[in-house]
């Protein structure tokens, strides 16, 4: 976890010097990956998402819609809910934050020995695949990890 969190703290440091705004928060980060991954999404279930309070995520969507990065919609179900969506600006700024995020990435691979970008490629699957079993896990339930505990701080 160490070598993951800092590689993409690296990464997410080097692109903040790229970039022409103030960087966003990690709440606001997620959120937008949210509503672009459901489009439509509505407050209550992006707060149950994101697993915040209702009022928090509130907040970040006014901070979002104020910054021209959200846009509301009256849901035609039920006129007091908004539905959000991306404006035109968060998709192409995604678009250019993934490329370059991509570029940076890439010319550090290419910089690697071609047996380190060789493990690295193999570890690939079982990294995804563990990303799956964590999100699958109930929080506390000891049925990942159990019995490794003293490397999670490594």
């Amino acid at each position: 976890m160490r070598a993951l969190n800092a590689v993409r703290r690296t990464v997410r440091r080097r692109l903040r010097a790229t970039l022409d705004r103030a960087p966003l928060t990690g709440t606001q980060v997620e959120l937008i990956r949210v509503v672009e991954d459901e489009p439509g999404i509505g407050v209550a279930g992006a707060a149950r998402t994101l697993h915040l309070a209702g009022n928090t995520v509130s907040g970040v969507v006014n901070q979002l819609a104020g910054a021209g990065l959200l846009r509301r919609e009256t849901d035609p179900a039920d006129r007091r809910a908004a539905r959000l969506h991306l404006t035109d600006a968060t998709t192409r700024l995604l678009r250019q934050w993934r490329s370059a995020r991509t570029d940076l990435v890439q010319e550090g691979l290419g910089r690697l020995a071609a047996a380190d970008r060789a493990a690295i490629a193999a570890a690939l699957p079982a990294l995804h695949r563990l990303a799956t079993l964590v999100a699958e896990a109930p929080v506390g339930s000891g049925s990942v990890g159990q019995g490794q505990r003293s490397g999670v701080l490594t």
